[in-house]
């Protein structure tokens, strides 16, 4: 199995959840009105677990491909079947609701909860997954903006199918990125200084990821607003000795492979 979990999750409905985030909650207004928003989130997590039955903490998911491997660490899991991720940051941001549907994905629950301890009242977002990755494996594929001929572009795909065959298309790009990364030789080989040109000639080095000599890849999983990406990043390539950048966008029901030049 390319996931691996110590724990078998229980999916539950919508109404279900609820009525557990509704019992999380009120435990987390008690914590927050107990110990002020100035801890970490991990002192508010301990908290959570020493008052409540059923809770994990950190529960470890292992991904895996081949030679590849990450690992992910859950915030909170009560019952095998309520996903919580805890935060004490500014606000709570779309990167926190992506890493929650992430998790979601990974332990086939379909709802979580954002929780963010840090401001006078405690902030909390749904986070609703009706997809599954087991559906996910056969994405339709568009690549008429795709070049074969630019160094690199059959070494992306033939790494990318086999991944999504293995996982699904709906996780974080960085984790496909990093598995690109690895098959192509690790950061060492991939992660290289960019000179970047202004006006007057150079003016820094920026690090990208490059999967041949003068052509750089980039993973997104953008849902719309592609033509504004694509305008960016021609604007890049104008300004630095970059020949192509091999963009591949991808989602849940579709991947998108673009050569810009």
């Amino acid at each position: 199995m390319p996931i691996h979990c110590p724990i078998t999750t229980n999916r539950i409905s919508q109404e279900q959840f609820k009525l557990l985030s509704s019992e999380v909650m009120d435990h987390v207004f008690a914590i927050h009105n107990d110990f002020g928003r100035f801890f970490d989130e991990i002192v508010y997590k301990k908290e959570l677990a020493d008052r409540m039955s059923g809770v994990v903490l950190e529960l470890e998911i292992i991904v895996t491909h081949g030679t590849f491997s990450k690992t992910y660490y859950v915030d909170v899991l009560i019952n095998s079947s309520g996903l919580f991720e805890f935060k004490a940051a500014d606000a709570i941001h779309p990167r926190h609701r992506g890493q929650t549907l992430n998790y979601l994905l990974l332990l086939d629950l379909a709802h979580g909860k954002v929780i963010n301890m840090r401001p006078e009242s405690v902030g909390h977002e749904f986070v609703n997954c009706p997809a599954r990755l087991v559906d996910l494996k056969n994405p339709r594929i568009h690549d008429a903006k795709w070049s074969c001929e630019v160094a690199g572009a059959e070494a992306l795909r033939d790494t990318l199918m086999p991944l999504i065959a293995d996982w699904g298309a709906g996780l974080e790009t960085g984790l496909y990125e990093e598995a690109f990364t690895h098959f192509l030789g690790g950061d060492e080989k991939v992660l290289m200084p960019v000179p970047v040109i202004g006006a007057k000639g150079h003016l820094a080095d920026q690090r990208m990821r490059l999967v041949a000599p003068g052509v750089a890849f980039k993973m997104t999983a953008l849902q719309d607003r592609l033509d504004d990406f694509e305008r960016q990043a021609i604007r890049l390539l104008r300004h630095t000795n970059l020949n192509a950048i091999q963009w591949i966008n991808i989602t849940h029901t579709s991947v998108r492979f673009t050569t810009l030049s």
